[in-house]
């Protein structure tokens, strides 16, 4: 069964982001990262900024394949049919993504304005009406 993960209240989503993908990468995961594309443009930036003294590797869905396949983190505006399954699934994006039954892990990364947790509420029933395991992280009580 999918587990979905909801961190709601960011006030930093393209941070948290980074220091998500550093704790999973650094645990031996893959993960992809779905969402607009302004959100996934200053991502991708982030990353290679993101630590000072190493680089955090990661690639673009539309990279070459051989690119893609050596790097832990993928960005992309839509699951690719040719994403490794057992990769975690990270959702920057107003919609669900495609095909979350696919995955094993699925994390929400919600920011904290009213519009965002509005439309995470609504992705929240459709997730529960479907079946997934459900849970939810507050960052506002960090």
């Amino acid at each position: 069964m999918t587990q979905v993960a909801f961190h709601i209240g960011i006030d930093d989503r393209v941070g948290y982001a980074c220091r998500l993908l550093r704790k999973a990468v650094a645990s031996g995961a893959k993960a992809l990262v779905v969402g607009e594309p302004d959100t996934l443009a200053a991502l991708d930036k982030a990353l290679w900024d993101f630590e000072q003294t190493s680089f955090f590797a990661h690639a673009r869905a539309d990279a070459p394949a051989a690119l893609r396949d050596r790097s832990p983190v993928l960005l992309a505006e839509h699951v690719p049919a040719d994403c490794a399954q057992e990769a975690i699934l990270v959702n920057l994006g107003a919609q669900i993504p495609d095909d979350p039954h696919a995955r094993t892990r699925l994390i929400e990364l919600v920011g904290a304005d009213e519009d965002a947790l509005r439309l995470a509420r609504g992705r929240w029933k459709d997730y529960g009406a479907r079946g997934f395991s459900l849970t939810n992280h507050d960052a506002r009580k960090r």
